[in-house]
C-alpha cells in the first residue's frame, strides 16, 4: 500500500463532511483562532513528529456528526472519543500491526481493513466507501464510522444485550477475550480516560407514550442528517397515503406542514421520533398494502411493538436498528430468500426510513406467525419479535407480556375510538 499524506481537511473529508465540521459551533471557533478561513483549505494540526492529528475538539465532533447522522441512541459519542485517545493518541494516520490475528490496524480508531471489510459488504454499511488499497480508511468519518458500527454489534453479540464493559474490552481483545484478565487494563484505562473528557452525551430519554408531535427547524438535506425530513426518507407514494390519512392531515396542517417538507417531530435530543398518529398510520398503509392477505390486521401489534422496541425513534435505540428494530441482515433475508421486495435495502441506513423498517417488521412478524410450520399465537409472536424465538417464556405472564399486553390495549383502544368519530394523542 502506497503511503498515504494528509495535510489539509479537505483531503480526507468530503465536502458535505468539512461543511458540518464548520457548523460545529466549537470547530469554527477553534479553526478562526487559529487563522483558518471558510471556502480555503483546513490545515489538519500536527505533533511533534509531523504527524496529523485530531484535536479533542474536532475529535468530539466527527463523533458526534457520526452519531447524530447513524447511531442516535445506540452509541455514546464520548466512547468514540476515549477510544481513540487510547488508540491513536487521535493519530489519522496510525498503523500497528497485531500477530494474532495477523493483521494490520489503521486510524484514529485503529480499524482493521477485514472488519472494515465485512461491516460494508455483510452489514450494509455504506455511507462511506472504502477504496480497493484500503488507504480510505485513514479517512477520519469512515475510520469513526465503521468503529461506531462495530461497537454497535458488540452491543447486541450473540443477540444478548451487552454491557459498556462487554463492549470496550471486545474492542481490545475480540470477543473471547472480553472476561479475560487480559483486556481488563485496558477497561480500566479507559474508565480513567472517559472520566477526564469534556463531555457531551447524545443519549436521549424516549417521547412520552402520549406525547404530542412538536418539529425541528433548520432541515438539513446533508447524508443521514438527523433532521431529514418525512419527504426525504418516504416514497412519493407513501407520502400520499400520508396525507390522505385525516388523522395524521390534521395532526401536519396543525403543525404548520407543507407538502413537499413535512419534517419529523423530535425531542429536546433533536431526536427523530414519529408520533402515535403517524406510527398508526403508517403501520395501516403497510398492512392494507402488503399484509391484508395474512389475515386480521395486526397494525396496532406492529404499533405496539415499535413502541416497545424503538420507543418510536426513527433511527432505533439501542442494538435496534429502526423503527421496528429489524437489523440489515435480518432485512436482506427477508427479501431475498423470503420474497418481500415491496421496499428493497441497499443499506442499513435505509432501515431509518419509516415505511421501509414497517414493512420488514411486518414481514418479519408475519415469519414468526408461521415459526417452525406451526401457526403461532399473539404471545409467542410478540414475545419471539422482542427476544427471538429461542428464548420465548411459556410463562402466561411476565414483566416483557404484561407490557406488550398493556401497549397493545392502548393503540387497539385508539382504533375503536377513532371509528367512532374521536381520536386519543
Amino acid at each position: 500500500m502506497e503511503a498515504v499524506s494528509f495535510g489539509y481537511w479537505n483531503d480526507c473529508v468530503d465536502p458535505d463532511d468539512l461543511e458540518a465540521m464548520w457548523m460545529e459551533s466549537d470547530v469554527k471557533s477553534e479553526w478562526i483562532n487559529v487563522g483558518e478561513t471558510k471556502g480555503s483549505k483546513v490545515h489538519l494540526s500536527r505533533d511533534s513528529d509531523n504527524q496529523p492529528y485530531l484535536t479533542q475538539t474536532e475529535m468530539r465532533a466527527v463523533a458526534g456528526i457520526v452519531v447524530q447522522r447513524h447511531f442516535v441512541s445506540q452509541i455514546d459519542m464520548d466512547m468514540l472519543c476515549t477510544i481513540a485517545e487510547i488508540e491513536s493518541g487521535r493519530q489519522i494516520l496510525a498503523k500497528s500491526y497485531n500477530k494474532k490475528p495477523d493483521e494490520i490496524n489503521m486510524g484514529i480508531m485503529q480499524i482493521s481493513p477485514k472488519i472494515a471489510e465485512w461491516f460494508i459488504r455483510e452489514s450494509g454499511y455504506r455511507t462511506y466507501n472504502m477504496a480497493e488499497d484500503s488507504k480510505s480508511l485513514y479517512k477520519p468519518f469512515l475510520n469513526v464510522y465503521i468503529a461506531a458500527a462495530y461497537l454497535k454489534w458488540l452491543s447486541n453479540f450473540d443477540n444478548k444485550e451487552r454491557s459498556e464493559e462487554f463492549m470496550i474490552r471486545a474492542y481490545k481483545g475480540g470477543t473471547k477475550k472480553a472476561t479475560h484478565k487480559s483486556t481488563l487494563p485496558y477497561w480500566k484505562k479507559y474508565l480513567s480516560i472517559k472520566e477526564s473528557l469534556p463531555s457531551r452525551k447524545f443519549f436521549g430519554v424516549g417521547p412520552a407514550l402520549d406525547a404530542q408531535p412538536h418539529y425541528a427547524g433548520g432541515v438539513s438535506q446533508s447524508k443521514g442528517s438527523v433532521l431529514a425530513t418525512w419527504d426525504s426518507r418516504t416514497s412519493p407514494e407513501d407520502m400520499a397515503l400520508m396525507w390522505n390519512n385525516p388523522n395524521v392531515k390534521k395532526e401536519w396542517t396543525k403543525s404548520g406542514e407543507k407538502k413537499g417538507e413535512v419534517r419529523f417531530s423530535h425531542d429536546v435530543e433533536k431526536h427523530p421520533y414519529l408520533s402515535r398518529v403517524e406510527l398508526r398510520a403508517v403501520a395501516e398503509i403497510i398492512w392494507t398494502k402488503h399484509f391484508s392477505n395474512k389475515g386480521e390486521d395486526k397494525s396496532a401489534v406492529l404499533c405496539a411493538l415499535c413502541e416497545m422496541i424503538s420507543m418510536r425513534f426513527i433511527n432505533g435505540v439501542g442494538q435496534h436498528t429502526g423503527l421496528m428494530g429489524v437489523d440489515y441482515p435480518t432485512a436482506h433475508w427477508l427479501y431475498d430468500d423470503m420474497g418481500y421486495k415491496a421496499y428493497s435495502v441497499e443499506a442499513v441506513e435505509d432501515l431509518a426510513k419509516p415505511f421501509v423498517s414497517m414493512y420488514f417488521g411486518a414481514a418479519y412478524m408475519t415469519w414468526l406467525s408461521e415459526y417452525e410450520g406451526r401457526e403461532r399465537s399473539l404471545p409467542f409472536v410478540a414475545q419471539a419479535y422482542l427476544c427471538g424465538p429461542h428464548n420465548v417464556s411459556l410463562q402466561e405472564t411476565g414483566p416483557l407480556r404484561d407490557k406488550f399486553e398493556e401497549t397493545l390495549i392502548r393503540y387497539q383502544k385508539h382504533r375503536r375510538d377513532s371509528s367512532s368519530g374521536c381520536t386519543i394523542m
